[in-house]
């Protein structure tokens, strides 16, 4: 792989780990109908999903050298994997901002967010899909016309989307306990944390409806009834974690931990039989298996990715059960090792996708 094809790598891996995301939430909100609002524990997360995207879309347009080449990539829609892949990459991120614009002012109805959230999910799906098309489609190149291409786009969607969740909601609890602390120290109860107060998390004497209406806005109009919302959206998000917040923090992270190591599981197994699909193909595919066995890259990737695993399936989904509140940090380590080590792996194992451009003949 050169260094030209690096923006890449990190777009297609950036933004399926933020459609994969959006979609855990989804899935998430969906699981907890009807129980108590599972905002604060996930609310956060969503709001991490904007940066990995925005990067990924970013670093993409390194890709062409010169940004204005994309006016005319997009022309052909009816025609191009490439022009929806980005017109897809962009319609998510439009429609995720406005969901997370209206779940942050807690804008319109429910069922209306809902709504919204559900066409970017859509919009997400799209996105990977078209993805994957972009190098399914190319019949010269044997490594990636085979299904194990899109296997592996919307397996790095799943694993990544997951144990992302999973390591934000662990930091965010980590930080709100330590947020608690200094207001502890600050108070002098000699460290003690705060009893957990209301989920709104607000001081009661200056506490402000996340709904915006007329008593949080300022008499000096809506920019400052945007601060006093923001501000205390934040202190809403930064009060200390309850014990009932935890329990269901706990919940979906055995979920998680179990969807993360089956699907790195599925990966490990679909491997040997996307190399043996080579190993029977014409010369340029036999050369890409070569090309992909002679270095260390592919086994590291493989290692890294079966640590993930057995990381998650024996380690995380046990101890996150018998894991009380206070020792939230211990947990949180394990949980950012495994993201760490899965991304690091699907890095890698993007990086093999583009040294496989082996073309029939050429």
């Amino acid at each position: 792989m050169s260094l030209h094809d690096l923006p890449m790598v990190l777009f297609t891996v950036f933004t399926q780990m933020a459609v994969g995301t959006f979609l855990a939430l989804g899935v998430v909100f969906l699981a907890t109908l009807g129980k108590p609002k599972p905002d604060r524990v996930i609310d956060p997360v969503l709001y991490a999903i904007g940066p990995a995207l925005v990067f990924g879309l970013a670093v993409s347009t390194l890709h062409m050298h010169d940004i204005t080449h994309t006016l005319n990539v997009i022309r052909h829609w009816n025609s191009s994997w490439l022009t929806r892949e980005i017109l897809f990459g962009v319609a998510f991120a439009g429609v995720g901002f406005l969901f997370a614009l209206l779940a942050w002012f807690q804008i319109g109805s429910r069922t209306m967010r809902q709504v919204v959230a559900f066409v970017a999910a859509l919009l997400g799906i799209g996105l990977v899909w078209a993805q994957s098309m972009v190098y399914y489609s190319l019949r010269t190149v044997p490594a990636w016309r085979t299904w194990e291409v899109p296997f592996f786009f919307f397996a790095t969607t799943v694993l990544l989307g997951a144990l992302a969740v999973g390591a934000a909601i662990m930091v965010t609890t980590v930080v709100r306990a330590w947020h608690a602390s200094r207001a502890a120290d600050a108070d002098g109860t000699g460290g003690a944390a705060p009893e957990a107060g209301p989920a709104t998390g607000a001081d009661p004497g200056t506490e402000t409806s996340a709904t915006g209406s007329g008593g949080g806005a300022d008499a000096g109009g809506t920019k400052g009834g945007i601060a006093v919302q923001t501000r205390a959206r934040v202190a809403e998000i930064n009060a200390p974690t309850t014990e009932e917040e935890w329990q269901l923090t706990v919940r979906i992270l055995r979920a998680i931990a179990a969807v993360g190591a089956a699907t790195a599981v599925a990966i490990l197994v679909v491997y040997p039989v996307y190399l043996a699909d080579l190993g029977r193909g014409d010369a340029a595919a036999q050369a890409t298996l070569d090309e992909m066995t002679d270095g260390p890259m592919l086994w590291i990737r493989l290692v890294l990715l079966g640590l993930t695993a057995v990381v998650l399936g024996v380690f995380v989904y046990r101890m996150a059960e018998t894991t009380p509140l206070a020792q939230a940090r211990s947990l949180a380590l394990l949980v950012l090792l495994c993201f760490a080590m899965a991304l690091a792996s699907e890095l890698l194992g993007r990086t093999l996708h583009y040294t496989t451009q082996i073309r029939v003949g050429i």
